[in-house]
């Protein structure tokens, strides 16, 4: 996706250029964003703060791996806070090895979604009436914003003034994250729901200090040692994303330098 349409700070549709945030080559090193002040210098905010008590936390994943590499922390806070949640995984994630003869399509969405009741596990959080509600959406992978609108349909029947919808950010880099963050910004609007984005791949494409992010959005959610390694346990889960293919010679989706950015002690989220 060259180029989308995503609702300025005044409510209204924004032309919004994608081709500065493409997903290529290895992206910016994890140390140089470790080297730069500006992540610790964030203002730090709690779970509390980000779903207060009493309120529904929505988590729109638009693949199978996201609602841990986004938010995995915070899921686990969720839970032991008490907090109802519902996680909607927008695609099946059946594309993600295109030509593959080992993890055909069929295969891989039956895969994936086992990994993600997996992962969910892991965190401590996938059993019992507590774990969060999941709802699969089906919609095709790497087309979702081909079907914005029925997105959108489905968030609206689903969101309730006072939720929390948690998304990721709709200049993520990915075109499917950037049209879940789009559709979820736009139903929430509607249903007068509070909105909060979280960036995924922005780490790939965007340098320390970069002025296309939101920095005055920032917060950070610090983690303990506990729930990192549970996250990471998690990430373990999904295995069809950490190896390579051998049979089309693709590399790994989750390469260690990929991983590397979205695995330490605080989780950012744009409020």
């Amino acid at each position: 996706m060259d180029a989308m349409i995503a609702p300025g700070a005044d409510g209204a549709a924004q032309p919004v250029d994608a081709a500065n945030r493409r997903i290529e080559g290895a992206g910016t090193p994890d140390a140089a964003w470790q080297a730069w002040g500006g992540l610790a210098d964030l203002p730090a905010v709690s779970a509390a703060t980000l779903a207060p008590p009493g309120r529904c936390a929505i988590i729109i994943a638009p693949h199978p791996d996201d609602e841990v590499l986004a938010c995995g922390g915070l899921l686990q806070l969720l839970h032991a806070q008490g907090t109802r949640t519902l996680l909607v995984a927008v695609t099946d994630g059946d594309a993600s090895h295109p030509g593959s003869t080992l993890l055909p399509p069929a295969q891989l969405a039956r895969t994936r979604a086992l990994e993600s009741q997996a992962a969910l596990r892991m965190l401590g959080i996938g059993d019992g009436p507590s774990a969060p509600r999941v709802l699969r959406a089906h919609l095709p992978d790497g087309q979702v914003s081909t079907h914005l609108e029925q997105l959108q349909a489905l968030l609206i029947q689903l969101l309730r003034p006072d939720d929390v919808v948690f998304v990721t950010w709709r200049q993520d880099g990915h075109p499917d994250h950037e049209a879940c963050g789009l559709a979820a910004t736009l139903a929430a609007r509607v249903c007068r729901a509070t909105l909060v984005e979280m960036p995924v791949w922005s780490w790939h494409w965007a340098a320390p200090g970069d002025k296309r992010l939101p920095w005055q959005r920032a917060r950070r959610l610090d983690l303990g040692d506990d729930m990192v390694q549970r996250k990471r346990q998690a990430v373990d889960c999904f295995q069809t994303q950490l190896h390579g293919d051998l049979s089309n010679g693709q590399a790994a989706v989750l390469a260690p330098h990929v991983l590397a950015r979205l695995l330490h002690p605080y989780e950012i989220y744009f409020i």
